[in-house]
């Protein structure tokens, strides 16, 4: 990031009758060819997408056989690609998968963690207290380890030139375009690699991932699975009823979504032949989902009331310590402006919307 130029203002936190906070940042729609169908904010934006490359991750886990060879669902493949808030459905596959692979947890590389849900949190503590099992990225490591395991290598998959990260890299590079290897690297949460990289390519990559692009057959198939996975299972990429879920059963599954930290996601749609990605500036996540859904509206992925709905919908409430509601989120990135004729009220006019009577 360079400066506020690269953003352009996305969302406003209202508390009472004030904004409270602004949440500025760039949103970059682009199609397999990396053309930008839209673009608020620098398109060229280089920023880590963070766990919104699980999917590409999670690709090499069909693609090398290894799946298959340890009789891994589609659950597991979603899993694979999760920020996972570490349910008891969801920890319950991590600790299957692990006894599949014949590995304790002490096998993964990300440290110990705690639920996020306060139930959950209370259970874990019960239990004994923070878990490597816990952690949200628990299940990207398990596919890791699953492939190092079937390719013969060392369970040590966070080197860099590990050949379970080898794949990777191989994977991503084809759908970015240029070879990922030569990226900016820095470490990410979970202790692995992470990548830094253009917002424009990551589009373009999300975009050639919704329709399978590539000349591998077997990478082909990996994409269509991979983005299957993340659609059938969809409370598994983050918790139950989550912003993530809600998109994606809002689109009936046309939209596959992959959210990643410092206010980072991606969206896949592959009957559009479109990839989306959003960054807000201060790495705040409360906006993403909201602008996500806004954006699906612009774009005629559905229909502006039900893109508005689903803004309202994914648009985490201001709350009190009682639970009183006190304030909001107002996406006012692209506001819908009306096409037939209404009654214009002054809130209407100093809500900054203009009406299309012409």
């Amino acid at each position: 990031m360079r400066d506020g130029t690269d953003f352009v203002e996305l969302a406003r936190i209202w508390r009472g009758p004030l904004v409270e906070s602004v949440h500025r940042g760039t949103v970059v729609v682009a199609d397999f060819e990396g053309r930008l169908v839209g673009s608020w904010g620098d398109a060229g934006l280089m920023t880590f997408p963070r766990s919104s490359l699980k999917p590409f991750q999670a690709m090499a886990l069909v693609e090398s056989g290894a799946a298959d060879a340890f009789g891994l669902s589609d659950e597991y493949i979603a899993m694979a690609c999760a920020s996972h808030d570490a349910e008891p459905f969801q920890t319950g596959l991590v600790g299957n998968w692990l006894g599949r692979l014949g590995l304790t947890e002490e096998a993964l590389v990300c440290g110990p963690a705690l639920p996020r849900r306060e139930d959950d949190m209370a259970t874990a503590f019960a239990q004994g207290g923070p878990r490597r099992l816990y952690h949200n990225c628990s299940g990207k490591h398990c596919g890791f380890l699953t492939v190092a395991k079937h390719l013969g290598a060392g369970l040590d998959y966070a080197r860099p030139d590990h050949p379970a990260q080898k794949l990777y890299l191989d994977i991503l590079s084809d759908y970015l375009g240029r070879d990922a290897t030569k990226l900016p690297v820095g470490r990410d949460g979970c202790g692995l690699p992470t990548l830094a990289l253009p917002m424009r390519d990551l589009s373009r990559a999300a975009a050639r991932l919704g329709l399978g692009y590539s000349g591998n057959a077997a990478r082909r198939a990996a994409a269509k699975r991979v983005l299957g996975a993340m659609t059938a299972y969809p409370d598994h990429l983050s918790g139950l009823d989550s912003p993530t879920a809600r998109i994606v059963r809002a689109t009936g599954g046309r939209v596959a979504v992959k959210g990643g930290a410092e206010g980072f996601v991606m969206a896949v749609v592959p009957d559009r032949g479109l990839g989306i990605t959003i960054k807000i500036a201060d790495g705040a996540a409360r906006a993403k989902y909201g602008v996500l859904a806004r954006t699906l509206g612009h774009f005629g992925v559905l229909p502006t009331a039900e893109a508005e709905a689903l803004v309202e919908s994914v648009n985490g409430q201001i709350t009190d310590s009682t639970g009183a509601v006190v304030g909001g989120t107002e996406i006012v990135f692209e506001t819908p402006v009306p096409t037939s004729e209404t009654k214009a009220t002054l809130g209407f006019w100093l809500g900054g919307v203009k009406e299309a009577f012409f």
